[in-house]
């Protein structure tokens, strides 16, 4: 019994937390369930209906419990219709960047170094040492060779910890 009660508060405090616009009344207080045989020893009319009274108890608790149910596989199914939702647009945007970064390497690539070196200077760092880092070796030295000092060297700096950081994450 204190199962039930403990799954049906559950249930109703998840249903609330998600905003549901139904108004269930809570069960009914501890006293008022207990069972038969722990109740004193009533006479009459009140013994003649205990039984219909708590079958009637439990039939509610049994409905609103269904009812419960119902809402959280309503919320569950929008749920994983979002996350399906979500995964397709995240695959779409991994399959557009990895176009649009393999489609820039390659502008890179067939570009003079001293005016790939001018456009990489004004870039961001972690930018612009991606795409160095994704050039071949010759391209992006003739490329480095052309920069500033400084600024070839900060780059260089920014590739460094962008490959220890790569390599961290595929050992873990």
């Amino acid at each position: 019994m204190t199962g039930r009660r403990s799954l049906l508060a559950a249930a109703i405090a998840l249903v609330l937390a998600a905003g549901s616009a139904a108004a269930i009344e809570p069960p009914p207080p501890a006293e008022a369930a207990r069972a038969p045989e722990a109740a004193p020893k009533q006479s009459g009319y009140c013994a003649s209906i205990a039984d219909a009274a708590a079958d009637a108890r439990f039939a509610w608790q049994k409905e609103q419990l269904a009812t419960l149910e119902k809402q959280v596989e309503e919320r569950i199914a929008k749920l994983e219709e979002k996350r399906a939702e979500y995964e397709s647009w995240l695959t779409r945007r991994n399959a557009f960047l990895a176009k649009a970064d393999e489609g820039v390497v390659a502008i890179y690539t067939k570009m003079r170094p001293d005016a790939a070196a001018l456009q990489l200077a004004n870039m961001p760092e972690e930018s612009a040492a991606a795409i160095l880092t994704k050039l071949n070796a010759r391209t992006a030295s003739a490329i480095l060779s052309e920069m500033e000092a400084a600024r070839a060297s900060q780059l260089a700096r920014v590739m460094t910890d962008l490959g220890k950081k790569a390599r961290e994450s595929e050992k873990s």
